[in-house]
């Protein structure tokens, strides 16, 4: 797809390609989840493309938080090696990914990440979306500092979109609540005020 054409030296034309980043996506954008219609959606527009399953190089904690919210920790060498999937993305699709993920608001930050092709050893540079600073230590020790190696049909059960949840509070007030609760089990519920 061309972005955008002029001219250069001697009346040569130069056409230039639209920027693309790499982002690693580990839980409710990936195929079959809550939030994938927005990749399918920019994969339809030509801001996404699918570039394979991959898993990351180094161990990093992957936990549920709030409403069974998937979050990669900044945690390296904690947890588990983890398993998602790879896209290229626009500039105008990034915008989009950040606004869902809420990189203004302290929800998530985009972060570089080494990732290992699922079943070929080869290596990428990426980056993906981890929990914010400021609480991913509490979501580890919340979660027992046990991770996931994916988020699977089993962790998104009782997942709840944000227009589903309580709209009193904020996506940090949630977190916040979440983590200081007394319960330590997870729950199975789909109910949206259970934060386990």
């Amino acid at each position: 797809m061309v972005a955008a054409a002029g001219e250069g030296a001697a009346g040569t034309v130069i056409t230039t390609r639209p920027r693309r980043s790499v982002v690693f996506t580990y839980g409710t954008l990936k195929r079959g989840f809550g939030n994938h219609a927005l990749m399918e959606e920019l994969t339809r527009s030509g801001d996404a493309v699918f570039l394979g399953s991959y898993r990351t190089q180094e161990k990093y904690p992957l936990v549920c938080g709030p409403y069974r919210v998937p979050f990669l920790l900044n945690l390296p060498g904690s947890g588990e090696r983890v398993t998602g999937e790879l896209y290229g993305v626009s500039s105008g699709g990034l915008a989009r990914m950040d606004e869902l993920e809420g990189t203004s608001r302290g929800h998530y930050e985009r972060l570089p990440i080494k990732l290992v092709v699922l079943d070929e050893g080869e290596t990428e540079e990426a980056e993906a979306y981890f929990a914010h600073s400021s609480y991913a230590r509490e979501l580890w020790m919340k979660n027992g500092r046990r991770g996931l190696c994916a988020y699977s049909e089993k962790e998104a059960r009782g997942y709840v979109k944000r227009n589903e949840r309580p709209q009193h509070l904020t996506f940090l007030d949630h977190i916040h609540l979440f983590v200081s609760s007394a319960s330590d089990e997870p729950s199975d519920s789909s109910d949206p005020l259970t934060f386990n």
